[in-house]
């Protein structure tokens, strides 16, 4: 079960400030795209994230994009956010992410991964020996295997002492920290 266990929980990107980073000894971060970075499926404009990359690659961070979108949409979006990555990662399985934290030109150590999923982003990132980082997702997707995957979670959450689910937070409320 630790494998599923984050080292930091959440609510947003625009959390993770470089002061942030600096604390945990990171010098670059894999990022999800889907309900992490923008809503799952949208193209539209999503400046609060647009902001937080320039904000946090100025500061001197590495950056890439780490996602099972397909590769069009990975693409439209590393285009979009001036990203390196891929879409079609295949995370959870941890050879992704260690070839994308070597693109980086950095140690696992010094690499963290940002996802907004316990059995893809968190698993992956812990097995190959990354720094990982569960954000509340954007959006709530009503996918099936989605909201069998977040009842899934926040059992798992529950275990390591953490009550995060939508009881407790709701997307679009009056301190959404996901409002654009």
């Amino acid at each position: 079960m630790s494998l599923l266990r984050p080292d930091d929980l959440i609510r947003s990107v625009s959390d993770i400030t470089p002061e942030f980073l600096a604390a945990r000894g990171l010098r670059g971060l894999l990022l999800d795209l889907d309900n992490t970075l923008v809503p799952y499926h949208s193209y539209d404009d999503f400046p609060r994230s647009a902001r937080w990359v320039e904000e946090i690659s100025g500061s001197g961070i590495r950056l890439a994009l780490l996602s099972n979108a397909t590769v069009k949409r990975a693409g439209e979006w590393r285009s979009r956010l001036a990203l390196e990555g891929v879409g079609m990662a295949g995370k959870p399985y941890p050879a992704s992410f260690r070839r994308a934290a070597a693109a980086l030109g950095l140690p696992a150590y010094q690499v963290g991964m940002v996802g907004d999923q316990l059995f893809t982003d968190v698993l992956g990132g812990n097995l190959a020996g990354l720094h990982t980082i569960l954000v509340h997702p954007l959006v709530d997707n009503a996918l099936p295997h989605t909201r069998l995957a977040r009842m899934l979670e926040r059992r798992v959450l529950a275990r390591y002492g953490h009550a995060w689910g939508p009881d407790i937070w709701q997307p679009g409320g009056p301190e959404d920290p996901h409002e654009p």
